[in-house]
C-alpha cells in the first residue's frame, strides 16, 4: 500500500498543474517554511546577475565576498573600484504582506553599507528591488533611533524580548528601483 505524505501530495500537484506557479502563489505556507532557502537562492541568483550586467557594461574589476554568518549584519559585500559595499539581502514575494524587516545597527559600523530588499515572483524570478542606503562611500543612514526589533518567539515566560543590536525598518523607507541596472548604480554610482 502506498503512503500519501505531504511530499508526495505536492509532486503529485505539480505533475497535474499546468502551470506550477499557480501552485506556488496558493502556498504561502511553502514560502513561509523554506524562507532561509527561498533568501540562499535570491542572493546567488542576484550575485550571478550583477556580475553577468557589470561584464556586459565592460566592468570586469569587480569583487564578492560572501559573509559566513550575519553579525557584522550583511550578507556580501561587492567592491568596484573605491566603493565597498556590505550589502544585507532581504526576499519577498510580490504581493507579500510584510511591512517591515529587521537591520543590525553593526551594518551602519560599515562605510557604505545598504539593504537590497529584492521583490521576486512565486517561481524567484526577479520582479522589482527595494533600496535603503546612501550614496556610495556614505554610511547606510541612521537607523539607531527606529523601533527596536523583538524575537519573533516568546521565552519561557510568553514574553518576546527586545533584540537591542536590531531595528525595525519600515517599508517606507525604502526607494523602489524598477531594474538591476537600477541597482548597480545605486551601489557604484554611475557606470559605463
Amino acid at each position: 500500500m502506498h503512503e500519501t505524505t505531504s511530499e508526495s501530495l505536492h509532486e503529485l500537484r505539480l505533475a497535474v498543474t499546468d502551470n506550477p506557479e499557480d501552485l506556488l502563489t496558493e502556498n504561502r505556507e511553502f514560502h513561509y517554511t523554506h524562507s532561509v532557502l527561498r533568501e540562499r537562492i535570491v542572493e546567488h541568483v542576484f550575485i550571478g546577475e550583477a556580475l553577468r550586467r557589470l561584464w556586459q557594461r565592460g566592468i570586469t574589476e569587480v569583487e564578492v565576498l560572501r559573509s559566513e554568518f550575519d553579525a557584522g549584519g550583511y550578507d556580501l559585500v561587492m567592491s568596484y573600484g573605491a566603493i565597498v559595499r556590505h550589502i544585507q539581502f532581504k526576499a519577498i514575494v510580490v504581493g507579500g504582506s510584510r511591512t517591515s524587516i529587521t537591520a543590525n545597527l553593526n551594518l551602519t559600523q560599515k562605510p557604505s553599507g545598504c539593504i537590497l530588499w529584492i521583490v521576486v515572483t512565486p517561481a524567484l524570478d526577479f520582479h522589482s528591488y527595494l533600496w535603503f542606503g546612501s550614496a556610495p562611500g556614505q554610511p547606510l543612514p541612521d537607523i539607531s533611533g527606529m523601533k527596536v526589533a523583538k524575537h519573533a518567539k516568546a521565552n519561557a515566560d510568553g514574553v518576546k524580548l527586545e533584540r537591542p543590536n536590531q531595528r525595525v525598518v519600515p517599508r517606507s523607507a525604502f526607494t523602489p528601483l524598477a531594474s538591476l541596472d537600477a541597482v548597480l548604480e545605486q551601489l557604484f554610482g554611475p557606470l559605463p
